[in-house]
């Protein structure tokens, strides 16, 4: 039951990486590009924790803190690009 449960989990978040993919090459604003980017990142981190648990595996939790913090870096800094025009002061 629980594989079948996982199965769908991984199913509804590849949707989410589609529809967040679709607005990070399609989106009106580059604050807009910044979210989807944002949401990607998320969403791989739950991709990575879903399969890791899917195969029983403890590596893919490793990797899935690696994606957050780079992914939250990424997001601080080009934030602070779009709103300055430069990361470093």
């Amino acid at each position: 039951m629980i594989q079948l449960s996982l199965l769908i989990a991984l199913f509804l978040i590849m949707i989410g990486v589609l529809l967040s993919s679709y607005r990070l090459i399609k989106g009106p604003t580059q604050a807009d590009r910044i979210l989807a980017l944002d949401t990607l990142s998320i969403n791989a981190i739950a991709l990575l924790v879903v399969f890791g648990m899917w195969l029983g595996s403890t590596i893919n939790f490793e990797a899935a803190l690696l994606i957050a913090v780079l992914g939250f870096i990424t997001t601080v800094a080009l934030s602070k690009y779009l709103m300055r025009g430069d990361v470093v002061e």
